[in-house]
């Protein structure tokens, strides 16, 4: 059970680590937002859902395959996704980026359905865990290009 509980921890505490930087959230708060922006506490409530999902996938593999089983696809697009996903937060609230924020977020949304097509080749009732961050990735690009456009 410990071990388990290890694991899962393993998969999810890194998606976090952004979490650990100073970061100004007010910058959000100073810019042009679109009317569908939604309030500060939305991006902890469902970010910290969507990566509990995605560990969870992860986990899900990771126990049913040896590491030397997984394909290196699947390691390769995870990988990818989880640096776009960990750059956005230091690209558009620490350097201030709106343009390459939007090209950040356009990227995980890509790199996202590409996970989720590894996902499913390998594990493939874990496919529907990352449907929500499919969801998210979509609006927070959507949201970005908006900011991009409204702060030019």
């Amino acid at each position: 059970m410990i071990k388990k509980l290890f694991t899962y921890l393993l998969c999810l505490l890194p998606w976090f680590l952004t979490s650990l930087l100073k970061i100004d959230y007010n910058y959000l708060n100073k810019i042009k937002t679109p009317s569908f922006t939604p309030p500060n506490y939305f991006y902890a409530i469902s970010w910290t859902i969507i990566y509990i999902l995605v560990a969870y996938t992860v986990y899900h593999i990771v126990n049913s395959y040896s590491l030397k089983q997984i394909p290196n696809s699947y390691k390769r697009t995870l990988l990818i996704n989880y640096v776009l996903n960990q750059s956005f937060t230091i690209i558009f609230f620490i350097f201030k980026n709106n343009f390459l924020g939007f090209v950040v977020c356009l990227l995980t949304l890509i790199s996202t359905l590409f996970l989720y097509e590894e996902t499913s080749l390998l594990k493939n009732k874990m496919k529907y865990y990352l449907i929500p961050y499919i969801a998210l990735s979509i609006f927070a690009t959507i949201l970005s290009l908006s900011i991009y456009l409204l702060n030019i």
